[in-house]
């Protein structure tokens, strides 16, 4: 199983699902870091003055926003610390909407839900309802201190997780400029049926492991080849020391169905908008419980960045 990255809940009205959050998707292409031939010791990016040319100390850097070409508006790290926002371990799901409505060109980076912490009943409880009804949630999420827009949705027997692009990061086939050519071209029957028979021709099942990068495959055949040879170089890399993650404690799913379905949508936002520090742990609906349920504390999960290596 892929490392778990994410560990809260999805919660929609008055119910939370306890999940743990998984990659969907693993990076193959190659990627090529910077080494000094004279030592093989990692080479990184230098902080220069781009009028100067000269090195410019950590300290004397600091981060501004380009109002106008040539002007600047500086903010602080703790002005830049104050908006990000609250890490809450919820997926909170504001409204459901019908699958298809959502264009391809929003969906961003695809997870995998999985069940956590007793919650495989309520799990598939969601997964069947989207299914029956033919929609996917719209969620807000917090990953890494970065606000996303979500979408829940059954993919066979699981939950997925797509991070959706916010409206002002996709652009409107407007900017494209069309001419009238092609926006309403003067095509002949005869051509459209032979473009509609080449079409059918070619067609075929959706078999994604037929198509291979050629480069990479090419690239790491070569890696091979001069690893056999003894052409391997030793690089010290830093240590990179990863923060513990704990997920939050959610409340009894299955007792707070009822009431969802008669609360208003106003009442469940804002306790959806920061998960509670101290709330009960799920219990199975058909048992009832021996013990009281423990009230355990939370920490917001550690943060996780991703530096992109140089090509």
């Amino acid at each position: 199983m892929p490392r778990v990255i994410w560990k809260g809940a999805v919660s929609f009205g008055l119910v939370h699902i306890p999940v743990a959050l998984v990659p969907a998707t693993t990076r193959q292409g190659v990627d090529f870091d910077w080494l000094d031939k004279r030592s093989m010791d990692p080479v990184g990016y230098k902080r220069i003055n781009k009028v100067t040319g000269k090195d410019i100390e950590k300290e004397n850097i600091v981060k501004g926003v380009e109002l106008e070409k040539g002007n600047y508006v500086v903010i602080s790290e703790e002005e830049i610390r104050a908006a990000h926002p609250k890490v809450t371990q919820t997926v909170d799901i504001v409204a459901f909407v019908d699958a298809e409505k959502i264009p391809f060109l929003f969906i961003d980076t695809p997870y995998y839900l999985t069940p956590d912490r007793r919650g495989e009943k309520v799990y598939a409880l969601l997964r069947e309802a989207l299914v029956a009804t033919g929609k996917v949630g719209l969620a807000n999420v917090v990953l890494h201190t970065k606000q996303h827009l979500a979408v829940v949705m059954p993919l066979g027997e699981a939950l997925v997780l797509n991070t959706l692009r916010w409206a002002d990061e996709v652009r409107g086939i407007e900017a494209l400029e069309l001419k009238d050519e092609a926006i309403k071209p003067d095509l002949a029957k005869r051509e459209l049926d032979m473009a509609t028979r080449l079409i059918e021709e070619m067609s075929e099942d959706w078999q994604p492991e037929q198509y291979k990068d050629t480069f990479q495959e090419q690239i790491m055949a070569l890696v091979e080849q001069k690893a056999k040879e003894g052409k391997v170089e030793a690089v010290s890399e830093p240590d990179d020391d990863g923060g513990e993650r704990r997920s939050a404690d959610v409340i009894d799913l299955t007792e707070l169905l009822k009431r969802s379905l008669g609360a208003k949508p106003a009442a469940s936002k804002p306790a959806a908008k920061a998960a509670p520090k101290k709330t009960e742990k799920i219990e199975k609906a058909e048992k009832p419980a021996r013990k009281p349920a423990a009230k355990t504390a939370t920490k917001p999960a550690a943060g996780r960045t991703t530096k992109k290596k140089a090509s």
